[in-house]
């Protein structure tokens, strides 16, 4: 199993930003995807996930209304928008994989991660 996440960077505030997360070695449709983020001295937290068959979305309530998940599976790809991005969005951002249908932010769940992609966003 790979994960790769990507499209990082650095965003003033109230911008936008599409984080990318491209997946292989594994049957697309049989597993649950979530995006999770971790800021400095802080505990890893999920954001938002998506089912295997596309639905069962959740997003925290931080980010919910803000943040958008989505997934392309004949890419093999999950995204992530985020709109209206605040300073305390600023983390290394992470996409994880469990098997089967699921929908839940916990960290302990999710079975493979990937690397993450930096994310900062200036006031």
């Amino acid at each position: 199993v790979q994960l790769q996440a990507s499209g990082g960077g650095l965003a003033q505030a109230g911008g936008s930003l599409t984080l990318s997360c491209s997946a292989s070695g594994f049957t697309w449709e049989d597993y649950t995807i979530g995006w999770f983020r971790q800021a400095p001295g802080k505990k890893r937290e999920g954001t938002s996930c998506i089912n295997n068959h596309g639905g069962g979305i959740y997003y925290l309530e931080a980010v919910r209304g803000r943040f958008t998940i989505s997934r392309d599976s004949a890419k093999g790809t999950v995204y992530l928008q985020m709109d209206s991005l605040k300073p305390e969005d600023t983390a290394v951002y992470f996409c994880a994989i469990l098997e089967g249908t699921y929908s839940g932010l916990d960290t302990v769940s999710y079975d493979y991660w990937g690397q993450g992609t930096q994310v900062t966003v200036s006031s």
